[in-house]
């Protein structure tokens, strides 16, 4: 079944299958939100006087049901049938007759398929929020935890400050913020609603765009016509740009954690059930978890690149293009949530290596604590720096301890408080 053949002359095997693609494994992703679009735009028909109160009542009662077997996961794309779409009308035709034909008029596959996934994508991008949270929290948790115990710094790979598990833990927690403003502004581009934009320029019908607005509970709407049809592919290149940047974060714990891990730092260590072995080694602890997830959320970086490549040469109007940015986005998507719920269980667990700035290897990560403390006695920062630098090359530096350090977003000073209330100003926003 298609809903666009107007006899049954067939299409070409091959060309029907070069065409569908893997869209049929994607639609499935769409049904509930496709459903609950059809739901509001019956409403909306009724409303305006082209379908009665009766064959509303049909409708949506048989919409209701689907929705359920979707719910239960007995909903499928049969063979035959093109989408999703094609899909929910014929179970809509089968249960109620005639009057399930009625539900198209006013809309057409173009805005169908672009308010599913922008329901879709609305719905996803707050279990990314979800879950970014509950890293963040754990992060902010270990931050407190761990605010007394001393890590090395580095600039360059080389010794440079002393750092603290509680900064480093706290450093990727407020990444995450940041990380949400993206979340955040993806998710408001696509809270805008498409629907009676129909094929790209709008309807004869007397249709009401406000109505399914609210219905559909979208901030507000994209009024002209063909700029929602071009916001297909500019919002999942939004959403991708957003899963990004948390992948950018998740990369990067994923390195610092593999690297402290390793037995030339010795900073971390995680229980033996969470990494794997080796064929021949017997000693090994490999952070496989940690490596995918860096290697996955590398990969993850590349989809805006991707997308802007499938789309930017486009002009305006629908093409079959597009069809591609659900293979390109979606799984993606999963994967990024894998990804934080797989960091959060590594972290849940990490042992964190007590009194590491006690050995003789890291005294020269508190020159510049040296520094400073001839600048407090009076002496310019720049003979202090060379009293101390003469001191290191003859060999005669002696550590002079940690100051207290007092500034916010310093050691002693982690702002977990106001990188909290910052995240939760964000979340608030959803």
């Amino acid at each position: 079944m298609k809903l666009w053949e107007k006899e049954k002359l067939g299409t070409d095997k091959e060309v029907e299958k070069f065409t569908v693609g893997r869209d049929k494994e994607f639609d499935l992703l769409l049904a509930g939100h496709d459903v609950i679009g059809s739901v509001a735009h019956a409403k909306m028909l009724c409303s305006v006087g082209l379908l009665s109160g009766e064959e509303l009542r049909q409708v949506v009662a048989a919409l209701e049901n689907i929705l359920k077997d979707i719910a239960k996961g007995n909903f499928k794309i049969e063979e035959g049938i093109e989408d999703v779409h094609s899909q929910v009308e014929l179970l809509l035709t089968q249960a109620i007759g005639d009057t399930g034909k009625k539900i198209h008029s006013g809309r057409s596959r173009n805005d169908q398929s672009l308010l599913a996934i922008k329901l879709y994508l609305k719905s996803e991008l707050k279990e990314i929020a979800a879950e970014s949270k509950k890293l963040f929290s754990l992060l902010i948790s270990l931050s407190e935890k761990h605010k007394e115990d001393l890590l090395p710094g580095y600039t360059h790979l080389q010794l440079a400050m002393p750092s603290s598990f509680g900064l480093w833990f706290g450093a990727y927690a407020e990444s995450l913020t940041d990380d949400m403003e993206l979340v955040l502004a993806a998710y408001r581009i696509a809270d805008k609603n498409p629907l009676g934009s129909a094929a790209g320029y709008g309807s004869s019908f007397p249709i009401d765009r406000k109505m399914t607005t609210e219905l559909l509970g979208f901030a507000d709407m994209n009024y002209n016509s063909v700029y929602a049809q071009m916001t297909r592919g500019k919002t999942e290149r939004a959403v991708a740009a957003a899963t990004a940047g948390i992948s950018s974060t998740l990369s990067k714990l994923a390195y610092d954690a593999c690297l402290y891990m390793g037995q030339d730092f010795g900073f971390i260590s995680f229980p033996a059930e969470l990494t794997t072995g080796s064929s021949i080694m017997p000693h090994k602890k490999n952070p496989d978890v940690l490596e995918l997830i860096r290697a996955k959320c590398n990969r993850i970086q590349a989809l805006p690149n991707e997308l802007t490549l499938l789309t930017n040469n486009l002009p305006s109007g629908y093409h079959r293009d597009l069809q591609l940015t659900k293979e390109i986005l979606f799984p993606a998507i999963q994967e990024l949530k894998d990804c934080l719920r797989m960091m959060g269980l590594m972290l849940e667990q990490v042992e964190v290596k007590k009194d590491l700035l006690k050995d003789e290897k890291y005294k020269y990560l508190f020159s510049v604590e040296a520094v400073n403390k001839e600048v407090i006695k009076g002496t310019p920062f720049r003979e202090a720096y060379k009293k101390v630098a003469k001191e290191i090359g003859e060999g005669n530096f002696k550590n002079p301890g940690l100051t207290k350090h007092t500034h916010e977003g310093s050691i002693g000073n982690l702002c977990s408080e106001e990188i909290t209330a910052r995240m939760n100003k964000l979340l608030g926003s959803f």
